[in-house]
């Protein structure tokens, strides 16, 4: 009876160990996956579909916040009037929890070299950025993204007068 007791405890944490924690770690990764490639493909239909509803985007500039329905609606405009593609170059995600305070849940951060080419001109951008999304319940609820606009405008800038 005690091998049985001690088997029952044993299995209970394994249980409790796999349903509390980073055990989302992976499907974490995989959501943002998508996501980077959903931004590659500008494919939009996907962004809104890995948004949570309440989803707030904070970024690149202190007072920049961005929600879902504008988020998806933005893209839209980008995509048929300003992006001829955009490749996600030496992408690399980790996963962090914050275990209280404000921002207390998963994460997942999202550190890259964009190749951006823009419509029209042929013109380029590449940057280096970092975003970092909190996830609940498999979808984006927040983002924050850090990137040096002036960069992108001196890159473009330099393009045109060449």
């Amino acid at each position: 009876m005690k091998k049985l007791i001690t088997v029952m405890i044993a299995v209970s944490a394994i249980l409790i160990g796999c349903t509390n924690g980073p055990e989302n770690s992976k499907q974490n990764l995989e959501l943002i996956e998508k996501y980077v490639q959903s931004v590659e493909n500008l494919d939009y239909e996907t962004m809104e579909a890995v948004l949570d509803d309440n989803y707030m985007g904070y970024g690149p500039s202190i007072n920049d916040s961005i929600t879902k329905n504008l988020a998806v609606e933005n893209w839209k405009q980008n995509v048929e009037f300003l992006y001829e593609s955009i490749k996600y170059e030496k992408s690399r995600n980790a996963v962090v929890i914050i275990d209280s305070g404000e921002n207390e849940g998963e994460w997942v951060s999202n550190w890259a070299q964009l190749k951006i080419v823009y419509k029209g001109s042929e013109s380029s951008a590449t940057i280096w950025a970092n975003t970092i999304y909190q996830i609940k319940n498999n979808k984006i609820i927040k983002s924050y993204s850090f990137y040096n606009e002036a960069d992108v405008y001196e890159q473009l800038e330099a393009a045109d007068l060449n």
